[in-house]
């Protein structure tokens, strides 16, 4: 591993980490999601009461393919590049997370929205989405943030 790339991994320290939890959170909440759309079974709600709405509501699916799926992809793609950032160290694969972050964010907004003006029911594991999608965004920006403003040198390799 050069040094840079050493340097690199070692500004963001718990990032990365902070990073793959969020993600399997997220993926395990969008493949439970998964399943039980295509069980055609609505999940137990716990906290609030609108899971059967949110869940069922014609915003639950787009084109044919539940927005639980998607969210599944978006996470297991965070996953992947978290994981290719520990291994590798390099910089390149935060960069893609940020990316991917953005619509990822965007669209967590645009959920939220439907959740509490459109369909009138918030639904707890959609809930759980948006904050581990939002921890994913938001870290995404600290993390391009903190290494770009950081200059690598011999003294932080080993801090």
């Amino acid at each position: 591993m050069s040094e840079t790339s050493h340097n690199k991994k070692s500004l963001t320290g718990w990032i990365p980490w902070t990073l793959v939890f969020a993600s399997i959170v997220g993926f395990a909440d969008a493949i439970f999601l998964t399943v039980k759309h295509f069980q055609g079974t609505v999940p137990p709600c716990v906290l609030f009461s609108g899971c059967e709405t949110v869940t069922t509501s014609s915003y639950a699916v787009i084109a044919g393919v539940p927005v639980a799926l998607l969210g599944a992809l978006f996470y297991f793609s965070i996953l992947l590049l978290s994981l290719a950032f520990l291994d590798r160290g390099a910089a390149v694969f935060l960069r893609f997370i940020k990316f991917l972050s953005v619509p990822g964010f965007i669209f967590t907004l645009w959920l939220i929205v439907l959740q509490l003006f459109v369909i009138r029911a918030v639904c707890v594991y959609c809930m759980l989405s948006a904050t581990t999608s939002t921890i994913i965004f938001g870290l995404s920006f600290f993390s391009a943030h903190k290494i770009r403003s950081k200059v690598p040198s011999s003294e932080q390799v080993g801090s």
